[in-house]
């Protein structure tokens, strides 16, 4: 069997942010439908019907002082001192986001200098070699990057690339909108290195679809709920939360079994399943719907790891952290050993839909 080269992550890191919002803190909150009227329902009632349609209790929100970029260097430096190795030697950095670096108070996106050239000068790292960039590509855009670093490295011209995953939604979200509960914040980051083997190890292989002709606009920005605006000029978060349920449910599970065929591997030797975390419901129906696919009615237990309930969606940053606690043994009944497959998918605005296959 001849040798090939094969993206493996030899550090990960994560950050969460210390402030906990709890779903009793929206029962005050004023929340209005897309005409700027108010519901016939109590918050209450809004409150523990969005509970149980996504898992929800609690999402935790940055600091004050704290902007998206601030969240990926915490991330990505523990990334790093993971992987034993200096900053000086990574290749490539890249980071996802969507909206750049947001300061409280304001919602306006702030990308230049890109986040990653951000990062970079707050490790310290000279080395002009280490080409940093960002990446736009909604909520899967932490696993397109990881993606490209896989391309980068089975290239041959480059051995260690950092990609960091970070997103501050709760000043993107109007706070009138029910949907401004399901976001959070929150950074996650690797760092992937070449290794020539024998043996199928790593990353395996990818996919990934963009329907965009069809459904670009289910999660787009748009005015504020309250009719007489909210920082007049300022744009937010909006999403077809319906439309978008349906989509993944269509589309996601059958993206994960044309990875998994890709890669010849029978769902019977998927040991985890990192998807990203947008709503806890929907990820579970993703999952049976999967094993659907091929045939089966039981789904193992403990094969989808999940932090939705107590960290929100905080879309490029999920799955990332997801890794990180799994393999820092912060993640009860979760862990991952030599030798096993895992599969990691997400979907989100584009609408796009990405899944990876990785062998440990």
């Amino acid at each position: 069997m001849s040798k090939k080269t094969y993206s493996r992550i030899i550090g990960t890191g994560s950050f969460v942010p210390h402030i906990v919002v709890k779903n009793e803190e929206f029962l005050k909150r004023e929340f209005l439908d897309e005409r700027g009227g108010k519901y016939d329902k109590t918050n209450s009632e809004i409150v523990e019907k969005f509970q149980q349609i996504t898992t929800i209790d609690e999402r935790r929100y940055a600091g004050d002082e704290m902007v998206t970029s601030d969240l990926g260097f915490e991330a990505a430096k523990r990334a790093i001192e993971s992987a034993g190795i200096s900053g000086e030697e990574l290749d490539h950095i890249i980071f996802a986001h969507n909206f750049g670096d947001v300061k409280k108070g304001t919602n306006r996106s702030d990308f230049v200098p890109s986040l990653a050239a951000r990062v970079k000068s707050r490790l310290g790292i000279e080395n002009p070699g280490s080409v940093c960039y960002d990446i736009a590509f909604g909520c899967p855009g932490w696993l397109q990057a990881v993606v490209q670093a896989d391309y980068l490295i089975r290239s041959g011209d480059f051995n260690k690339v950092l990609v960091i995953g970070a997103e501050v939604l709760s000043r993107v979200s109007d706070p009138h909108d029910r949907d401004s509960m399901i976001y959070s914040d929150g950074a996650g980051a690797v760092v992937l290195q070449g290794e020539t083997s024998e043996e199928p190890k790593g990353i395996l292989g990818h996919t990934a679809r963009s329907d965009a002709h069809q459904y670009s606009q289910m999660l787009h920005m748009g005015a504020s709920y309250h009719p007489n605006g909210l920082n007049e000029g300022n744009i937010y978060l909006k999403m077809n939360g319906r439309k978008l349920y349906q989509y993944a449910l269509t589309y996601v599970p059958q993206a994960i079994k044309d990875c998994l065929d890709k890669c010849e591997i029978p769902i019977g030797d998927v040991s985890k399943l990192l998807i990203h975390q947008a709503n806890g419901k929907m990820d579970e129906a993703i999952l049976k719907r999967l094993y659907k696919l091929y045939g089966e009615k039981n789904v193992p237990d403990h094969i989808m790891p999940m932090t939705i309930s107590w960290l929100g969606n905080s879309s490029v940053a999920t799955i990332p952290t997801l890794l990180d606690l799994i393999l820092r043994g912060e993640l009860e009944n979760h862990q991952l050993e030599e030798g096993q497959i895992v599969v990691l998918a997400s979907v989100g605005a584009g609408m796009n839909i990405n899944a990876l296959v990785y062998r440990m």
